[in-house]
């Protein structure tokens, strides 16, 4: 593959699933943007604005009027999206900015830089120079060669100290500070995440070994992307996050449950399947043989259609899952462990075995975690069928 230029949305993507990320990426299918991603949008241009003047900075109804004006042009331009709904969203953006306003009155801050672009160039060791490119929200200049990177969340949740200090994210903006200053110390980074709908900001900071877990965090899953691309082999990965996806209908783990089309034999044939295929599973396991029929005739199905999941008529469904077992090379954990003085921890494991190490591993610190991590290796998978008997609906 060749050189791969890329962003942490999109690595982030594949990781949460590599089939959003072939429809997304590379068949570059144009999907309409979520109430959530315009709204997220829409704040943070306003909060652009409230940092864009000097020394007379924009009131809070200005910020406002600005809000408003675009809020209206994105709502209107979402499938679906009533009156009712937008005035709710544009309340809460209104609240989120009068209260940010009143907590951060942009004249009590030195800000560097706002929506600063970035291209950070990431070598693979195999003579290939990948580039990493993305936007950070807001950098501010905090003491003498001091500055805080701040990146805006408008989600709900607000996550634990933990997840902040090891965000792939803000670990990348480091990088790019620091590739745009390299005088700067990594020490006085500052890393912030501000969570708009609690006004509140968590911050981390990162060692020299945090970055260079960082890297190999991003050139494992660039690594991981190219063995997809190669293969063309991108596994749907079924979750919650599925009901906000817009590509659910043409999901190869959903498509089945949007089939509008008239039944033709096949499907007939597997509806009666998946039909007696729960019947039986709920009735006894003296029925296994039977059961194992009926997987081979729905196993067929989903793979001359290249289906993921099928759906019978209540909505009940079986989904194809692509099981792995991977297990340590064992030589390079004593490495690891030992330079890392951890030699204790290695006895604790010396028989070799993979749950003492499932153990201890987090317990270890985060960089020696994941170079741990990167060393397991595939060794075996194998396609299982999962079935649920409570119905989802489309």
């Amino acid at each position: 593959m060749r050189t791969m230029r890329t962003s942490y949305s999109a690595l982030d993507t594949f990781k949460q699933c590599p089939q959003k990320f072939k429809f997304s990426v590379i068949d570059k299918i144009k999907a309409p943007k979520s109430p959530e991603a315009a709204f997220g949008s829409v704040v943070h241009a306003a909060l652009k604005l409230m940092f864009s003047r000097d020394p007379v900075f924009p009131t809070l109804e200005e910020v406002w009027a600005y809000f408003d004006e675009n809020w209206k042009i994105s709502a209107v331009k979402l499938p679906n999206f009533g009156e009712n709904l937008a005035e709710l969203y544009k309340k809460s953006g209104r609240e989120i900015l009068k209260n940010f306003y009143r907590t951060n009155p942009p004249w009590n801050f030195s800000v560097v830089d706002t929506e600063s672009r970035f291209e950070l160039p990431l070598a693979d060791g195999d003579g290939k120079t990948h580039v990493l490119a993305g936007i950070i929200d807001r950098i501010d200049k905090i003491g003498d060669g001091e500055y805080e990177i701040i990146d805006y969340k408008t989600n709900r949740r607000l996550p634990s100290q933990e997840s902040v200090n090891e965000n792939l994210q803000m670990s990348i903006y480091h990088m790019a500070l620091k590739r745009r200053w390299p005088d700067t110390d990594p020490a006085k980074i500052k890393l912030s995440l501000y969570f708009l709908k609690h006004n509140e900001k968590l911050s981390a900071q990162k060692t020299g070994a945090d970055i260079e877990a960082t890297k190999e965090a991003v050139l494992k899953t660039i690594r991981a992307i190219e063995i997809s691309v190669e293969k063309n082999d991108f596994q749907p990965m079924p979750s919650k996050l599925c009901d906000y996806c817009a590509y659910k209908p043409i999901c190869p783990a959903w498509r089945h449950l949007y089939k509008k089309a008239e039944q033709n034999f096949d499907e007939a044939k597997l509806q009666e399947t998946l039909k007696e295929y729960f019947e039986i599973k709920s009735v006894a396991s003296k029925n296994e043989d039977r059961l194992a029929e009926l997987q081979g005739i729905i196993k067929s199905y989903m793979e001359a259609n290249k289906l993921d999941r099928v759906f019978d008529e209540r909505g009940y469904y079986i989904s194809k899952k692509l099981q792995q077992r991977f297990k340590y090379d064992f030589d390079k954990i004593k490495e690891i462990l030992t330079a890392a003085g951890l030699e204790k921890e290695w006895q604790s494991i010396l028989e070799a075995d993979d749950k003492k190490l499932k153990a201890i591993l987090n317990t270890l610190p985060y960089p020696v975690r994941q170079e741990i991590l990167n060393q397991k290796i595939l060794s075996k998978e194998f396609v299982v069928l999962t079935s649920s008997a409570k119905p989802v609906k489309s």
